[in-house]
């Protein structure tokens, strides 16, 4: 009885130690594991994966110019002094004058005049301060931040007003002054028609004919400034006068710039003095070897009045649209078929063609993807093939589609997958395309392309 005990009882115990041997399992080890093989997976899945970066269109704009300096010549001309004296201005720099009116006078002694700095605003008439207040309302209902150069062009008309006022003034107490001086002074008049300038160079003899590439050096370049109350000697210079509203711009040009705008006749510039963009007539001059740019204007002459040179650009393009990488247009070729043989399906919600097979006449849906000034519609070849037999709407005329054109688009992904849209190039520089907004079948402002159109095909979904 004893030994049956003992042996009952050795046989819990082993089985009591096989029991606590067993291992139990760990549902957070086995959690681990899951996470890190989908981790290891997702890892794999990336690195081995296609690239494909997205684009979003926006709106923008390319210009392509080369910078000058360039040479002025104008008709203009320098006034010597009648006699020695003292030389006080009835007008201001950049003032236009009649024939006849009063430029200066010559005075043994220096004129005493007031200062007319003081209160300039009250010298102006109410026809001035009516234009100065419309011109002032005028900007500020159409200023653009994109055309600055219309503050310039406010202040130049301000800077007149305030001349005229000025001018006024500064008459008044002049002919005051000679008057009083019994003779001793003496009031000189302009001798045509044109704008004052007191600043000469001895560029005013260069004419077109004499022009040379020496001209357009400035090492050694001088002018002079003519001081009101300065003494001047009789025959020596006292002021300039520029007769004649146009005026030249010449620049110096490559032999392949000079071929490029061969046949440019007007040209876009940019004048980095007050950054003004001007149109001007253009030509070509070639004299001993070297090309010269001719810009020719017929306006805008008084704010330039007074320079010599100028730094210019000439603007070979300048055009706005959609801004889009180079690296996202790629060329597909597309099937032609005659727009005549469109038609729509029963709900009018597609556009299709109708097909001819085995004796029977049956729609199919089909993409459109662009037009041809010629008639023709451009439709995907997966979707038609050369022995397709198109049937034209209300008619027993047939065409088989076998003539192939290619267009230039790029892939727009906004609808998760990968539809091709032609594209109208505008201009380009090194990165970039100017496409043509808001054409038929295009591209609009904030779509999503891919960046590069070789990683991606027809229809391909595309993650963003």
């Amino acid at each position: 009885m004893t030994k049956q005990r003992k042996k009952t009882k050795n046989k819990k115990l082993v089985s009591m130690r096989r029991f606590k041997t067993r291992r139990e399992m760990n549902i957070g080890i086995l959690i681990f594991a899951l996470v890190f093989v989908y981790l290891i997976v997702t890892i794999w899945m990336y690195a081995t994966s296609k690239k494909i970066s997205v684009y979003e269109v926006r709106e923008g704009s390319i210009v392509k110019d080369n910078s000058y300096t360039g040479l002025v010549l104008r008709e203009e001309m320098v006034v010597p002094a009648e006699t020695s004296g003292y030389v006080s201005y009835f007008q201001n720099e950049g003032s236009k004058v009649k024939a006849g009116s009063s430029v200066y006078a010559l005075s043994p002694d220096k004129l005493t005049l007031e200062n007319e700095e003081e209160t300039p605003e009250t010298a102006l008439n109410n026809e001035e301060l009516r234009s100065l207040t419309l011109s002032i309302q005028n900007f500020n209902e159409n200023f653009n931040s994109q055309k600055f150069s219309s503050v310039y062009s406010l202040k130049n008309e301000y800077n007149t007003l305030l001349q005229t006022a000025s001018n006024r003034s500064k008459t008044a107490q002049i002919n005051e002054q000679i008057t009083a001086s019994g003779g001793g002074a003496a009031a000189y008049p302009a001798l045509r028609d044109g704008i004052i300038v007191r600043t000469f160079d001895g560029y005013e003899e260069v004419t077109e004919d004499t022009l040379k590439s020496a001209d357009f050096d400035r090492s050694h370049y001088e002018s002079h400034s003519l001081e009101d109350q300065m003494e001047v000697a009789a025959g020596e210079p006292v002021y300039k006068l520029v007769t004649d509203e146009t005026w030249n711009v010449y620049v110096e040009l490559s032999d392949t710039t000079a071929k490029e705008l061969a046949d440019t006749e007007q040209i876009k510039t940019r004048i980095d003095k007050d950054s003004e963009t001007i149109w001007a007539d253009f030509s070509i001059l070639q004299k001993d070897g070297t090309y010269f740019g001719k810009l020719t204007y017929t306006d805008s002459m008084i704010r330039y009045c007074e320079d010599r040179y100028l730094h210019i650009e000439l603007i070979m393009e300048d055009e706005s649209g959609l801004k889009i990488p180079k690296s996202a247009v790629v060329e597909k070729p597309f099937y032609m078929i005659p727009k005549e043989y469109l038609t729509s399906s029963g709900s009018g919600s597609s556009t299709g063609i109708m097909i001819q097979k085995d004796g029977e006449i049956t729609y199919q849906d089909i993409t459109v993807y662009a037009e041809s000034e010629d008639g023709y519609v451009y439709v995907n070849p997966n979707e038609l093939d050369k022995h397709t037999v198109l049937v034209k709407p209300e008619s027993t005329e047939t065409f088989r589609p076998n003539e192939k054109r290619t267009l230039q688009g790029v892939y727009n992904i906004n609808k998760g997958y990968a539809v091709f849209e032609q594209v109208h190039i505008l201009c380009e520089n090194d990165d970039y395309y100017i496409v043509e907004e808001n054409t038929a079948y295009g591209l609009k402002n904030y779509d999503h392309i891919v960046q590069d159109g070789t990683t991606v095909e027809e229809d391909e979904v595309v993650f963003q």
